[in-house]
């Protein structure tokens, strides 16, 4: 519902008269603060072991506490392991010709290699079809962006057998290198979005494929965490029919499911000449998926993974042919996914789910123009603002506590309109060992210049004397985009300059850390939060 006029002039008086009033209650639990957020993802798997991909792959692992884990697409595809956009390959199966399986892990180690060797994890997805299994092995390769590209990849196995034994190697080979105690850590998901043109087989051929895929790895590591179906966003009728028969199958079956995954989108769009974000798209997606997995009460408790969840659907489509995805290179990426974050946490309550992930389908390309709108976290070595608020989600940790605010958007006028009218400035806190961190924002569906907000962030439950610091997004801090805009916006920086952007891509204090002395366990901070603006208030003692 788009915001009339009256209800702009109506919402601008109201911040006129004062402060959004922000409560922080440290005593006050509601949950663990998860690290959902600490999930990554691309199409194109040959990027990770470039140079770019390693640096990225490297910055992703240490900006969390917790082991990142990291799923692409490609992990199978026949070929030579030249990368192009949405695509990829390893060429880990071919056949001699007697049709003897050959297995070539050689790509694949170099992938899951660079993770390992950073700290980071592989999040397996098991896909897609070798050629030499494919019942319709031609066309093969996908030439993106021609929609007449390759499909042989995404057709069931000629061979299930085959298909099983060559998941199984798979599975021992990990073993072999990694050591078992480090893959029965792993998560392996079968296929992705197996209801839409990923997958050219029927929902029933994809399910015999996740039974067999299941045997395959137990039989190599009987203590694998196995899991799918990686299907759309549930709000649609077409993708929830799929998840729900999913289930259906592995209850009726008993086949062995350790978790369960599907993908929750945004839709942003160009509305009079600016870019108008669809967080109530993605909500909805999360939300319609908690309803399904709420039908079945045996697994009502499993672990749940967003393995794609993102304000839209294209990483590879670039804003200079999609307009409207001019917000991936600004403030209101960050500010969104800090709204999306929360939104998230308060729907799994709500639902009683067990979340367990928020995947960000987003990477980086190589040899791309600098900042050209692709969905990346960093552009040529370059960090994104975006990146700058999955930093500051690693430095949150422990209980999740209440937060009140008075500029908060409700969740379910979020669900029904999304952030149309009144900005949602708000807040999501944890605290931890010896500190309490608040992440503060001020977003809206729209990308238009707006009066800051006004914030008093009230504090409570804090011991006598405390170190604060505050970390910033806006155009002034942690933000690469609105440094190299004022040089010019160079394609080719010179050395110092790319220094210089090197250092404003990364999370920023807005002040020096100071100390306070805390009266009757109360603290107040006042400050400025630009719309798009995303803060962490840190309080350690």
């Amino acid at each position: 519902m788009r915001p009339t006029l009256l209800t702009l002039l109506l919402a601008a008086t109201l911040y006129s008269q004062g402060p959004v009033e922000i409560r922080v209650d440290s005593a006050a639990k509601i949950g663990p603060f998860r690290p959902i957020y600490s999930y990554f993802g691309y199409d194109e798997p040959n990027y990770t072991y470039m140079p770019n991909g390693r640096k990225l792959v490297g910055e992703l692992a240490a900006l969390s506490p917790v082991t990142v884990q990291i799923r692409a697409h490609h992990l199978l595809v026949t070929g030579d392991g030249t990368p192009a956009l949405k695509w990829g390959s390893t060429n880990a199966y071919t056949e001699d010709a007697s049709g003897k399986p050959v297995y070539d892990w050689t790509i694949v180690d170099r992938i899951f290699d660079t993770y390992i060797h950073a700290g980071a994890r592989p999040f397996v997805e098991i896909g897609f079809m070798p050629k030499a299994l494919s019942t319709h092995p031609d066309p093969y390769e996908v030439n993106w962006p021609s929609r007449d590209g390759g499909k042989g990849w995404s057709y069931p196995p000629k061979d299930y057998g085959k298909w099983g034994e060559l998941v199984r190697q798979w599975v021992l080979h990990s073993i072999a290198r990694y050591g078992r105690s480090e893959v029965e850590q792993w998560s392996w998901e079968l296929w992705n979005e197996p209801d839409i043109s990923y997958w050219r087989g029927t929902p029933e051929e994809y399910n015999r494929l996740y039974d067999v895929t299941v045997a395959a790895v137990r039989r190599a590591l009987p203590t694998a965490k196995v899991g799918g179906p990686g299907s759309t966003g549930p709000n649609s009728p077409k993708a929830a029919a799929f998840l729900r028969q999913f289930l259906a199958h592995c209850a009726k079956s008993g086949t062995p499911i350790d978790f369960i995954s599907y993908h929750a989108k945004g839709s942003p769009r160009v509305v009079e000449g600016h870019v108008e974000m669809g967080l109530s798209k993605e909500m909805l997606d999360v939300q319609k998926g908690l309803e399904i997995v709420n039908e079945f009460p045996q697994y009502a408790r499993l672990p749940i993974v967003l393995s794609e969840a993102d304000p839209e659907g294209c990483a590879a489509c670039s804003a200079r042919t999609y307009p409207q995805n001019l917000y991936r290179n600004g403030l209101i990426y960050p500010s969104y996914t800090a709204a999306a974050l929360k939104g998230i946490f308060e729907l799994a309550d709500r639902y009683h789910g067990n979340m367990a992930g928020m995947l960000t389908w987003a990477f980086e390309f190589e040899g791309q123009p600098y900042f050209d709108g692709f969905r990346t976290l960093a552009t040529n070595g370059i960090d994104k603002p975006v990146l700058n608020l999955f930093r500051m989600a690693g430095m949150m940790s422990g209980d999740r506590v209440k937060v009140e605010s008075s500029g908060a958007v409700p969740l379910d006028r979020i669900l029904a309109e999304g952030v149309r009218a009144t900005p949602d400035v708000d807040a999501l806190a944890a605290r931890g060992d010896r500190q309490l961190a608040a992440l503060v924002w001020n977003y809206h569906d729209d990308e238009l210049p707006a009066a800051p907000a006004s914030v008093r962030l009230s504090l409570d439950g804090l011991p006598a004397r405390v170190l604060v610091q505050h970390y910033r997004i806006d155009d002034e801090h942690s933000n690469a985009y609105t440094a190299w805009k004022p040089m010019g916006s160079p394609q080719q920086p010179a050395p110092e300059q790319y220094r210089q952007l090197e250092a404003a891509g990364q999370l920023e204090l807005l002040t020096s850390p100071e100390w306070y002395t805390v009266k009757e366990g109360k603290l107040a901070l006042e400050f400025t939060l630009p719309r798009h603006a995303v803060s962490l208030v840190r309080v350690t003692w």
